[in-house]
């Protein structure tokens, strides 16, 4: 019973998008994670199927049961190995086990499969038949890539090298390589699993996928520096920032969730972060003038977004298009107002934002909307080599996907401080008109290389203008010191 009842927790909590299945099961404890692992990733995968069996059978009524545990239960009797609990339960279900097993017939004979697998939507189907890497990060604030490289070669893993290009992250059996974009992180096969090895009980790998870690990369604080954390948990973003400033500075990290940032503070620890200072605190109600913050150069933003690049939390149910169109306005509308809060702490030089979402809503329009409101800030090309770019016009972001990238649905864009329009700001006689850089032009220039920006025209105008304001008193001492040259010569 107490299988089915984590399983249910679980699978709720999952769908209401408070984390990914995986990491759900494994922050359990259960006794057996494995067989929890399996019913609740085979439960989230028929979800669908489940709930039109479940609905079409009144299921509920009859049984006073809760949808996610009518799942779970539906699933093992049907699906599955068969139930593994007695009492109530087991008596409920097998009396409409009839009724349950005609429905499913049923739907099969509709929809002309012989195969469960083969009433899943094509989408999921689909997202089967792709394997994601199994990526690990190295800890590098408790050990180092060469140190842990010996060790999976110690436990039978065979090192192929650095990857070169894509191809390379496909991986069977026990081989493994080092990525080609991010030094500190290793690819293995999909089915490996390290959440029984001693380097992960001990911190010294963090499992986290390759798209999760480009934030903090790209945004790569220097040792020393201030750095908010703003939507922090379950904390793995937060880590690698640590590790990238070598737990020297200071973390300021952020979550409304209580419990999250909990298992969080464990995570760190284990981590050995020490450079941190957790906060149950809204992001948005943090005062960017307090002076607490007022050293603060690097803001990571990953706020709550729909979950739609990751996998795990794909619902395969048919959506309500009205209803998701009112749910990713609501979410593209607090995604907006944490980018422009961020957007307001004084000493800022770069914010990344992130979101683990497919959709342009949450990404492209977010930016594009922010860029309008805050033309003190421009885009950064990011990774050249990365092979998808953010929808244009602004192909300075980077998109992943699980067939392009071999990630999770992610995106990326790194927001910085315009220094030209701050130089022309502080310039006195130049026109701010005539420098201020419009949302139009931000998306179109500055994805050129820096130095094409330095030679836009209204920098041109600066520098000839800072030219002869230089000149004119150089000409002035070099008349001194020819004519003190002179009366020095007569004087001999």
């Amino acid at each position: 019973m107490a299988l089915y009842l984590k399983a249910a927790q679980i699978l709720e909590k999952a769908e209401k998008k408070q984390g990914a299945l995986k990491t759900l099961v494994y922050d359990s404890k259960f006794s057996n994670i494995k067989q929890l692992f399996a019913l609740a990733c085979e439960t989230q995968k028929y979800s669908c199927v489940l709930q039109q069996i479940i609905e079409s059978t009144k299921l509920l009524k009859h049984t006073k049961l809760k949808m996610p545990l009518a799942k779970v239960l539906v699933y093992d009797l049907l699906m599955g190995q068969g139930l593994k609990c007695g009492g109530s339960w087991k008596s409920a279900m097998m009396k409409h086990r009839p009724r349950l097993q005609a429905e499913l017939a049923r739907m099969k004979v509709r929809q002309k499969v012989s195969r469960n697998e083969d009433l899943l939507p094509a989408s999921a189907q689909q997202s089967d038949q792709h394997q994601l890497p199994r990526y690990v990060r190295v800890n590098t604030l408790m050990t180092t890539v060469e140190d842990v490289m010996d060790c999976m070669k110690r436990d039978g893993f065979t090192y192929l090298g650095q990857a070169v290009r894509l191809d390379n992250l496909n991986l069977k059996g026990k081989n493994f390589v080092r990525d080609l974009h991010l030094p500190e992180l290793l690819a293995f096969s999909p089915k490996t699993d390290f959440h029984d090895h001693f380097l992960y009980k001990a911190g010294h790998i963090i499992l986290q996928d390759k798209a999760s870690c480009l934030p903090a990369h790209l945004l790569n604080p220097p040792p020393g520096s201030h750095v908010l954390d703003a939507c922090a948990a379950p904390g793995n973003k937060t880590s690698h920032l640590a590790a990238i400033m070598k737990n020297k500075g200071r973390l300021f990290a952020f979550d409304l969730d209580a419990k999250r940032l909990a298992t969080m503070s464990t995570l760190l620890l284990r981590a050995g972060v020490t450079c941190h200072q957790l906060a149950n605190q809204d992001f948005l109600k943090v005062d960017p003038d307090c002076p607490q913050y007022k050293d603060v150069e690097y803001i990571l933003l990953d706020p709550s977004c729909s979950g739609s690049g990751m996998m795990c939390l794909r619902d395969n149910a048919p959506a309500d298009e009205e209803k998701e169109e009112a749910r990713l306005a609501s979410l593209a509308s607090f995604q907006l107002r944490c980018l422009n809060h961020g957007l307001r702490f004084p000493r800022l030089k770069r914010l990344v934002y992130s979101t683990c979402s497919i959709h342009r809503q949450e990404n492209e329009e977010v930016i594009a909307a922010c860029l309008k409101e805050n033309p003190g800030f421009r885009l950064v090309r990011l990774l050249p080599q990365w092979p998808e770019r953010g929808l244009e016009p602004l192909s300075q972001c980077l998109r992943a996907s699980v067939t392009t990238t071999l990630t999770h649905g992610f995106f990326v864009a790194l927001l910085e401080k315009h220094k030209d329009a701050e130089r022309v700001k502080n310039t006195p006689g130049v026109q701010k008109s005539n420098v201020e850089v419009t949302p139009s032009d931000s998306s179109v220039v500055e994805g050129e290389p820096a130095a094409l920006v330095e030679n836009s025209d209204p920098e041109e105008k600066l520098t000839s203008a800072a030219a002869e304001t230089e000149t004119s008193p150089n000409k002035k001492k070099r008349k001194k010191r020819k004519n003190k040259q002179k009366t020095t010569e007569k004087a001999d």
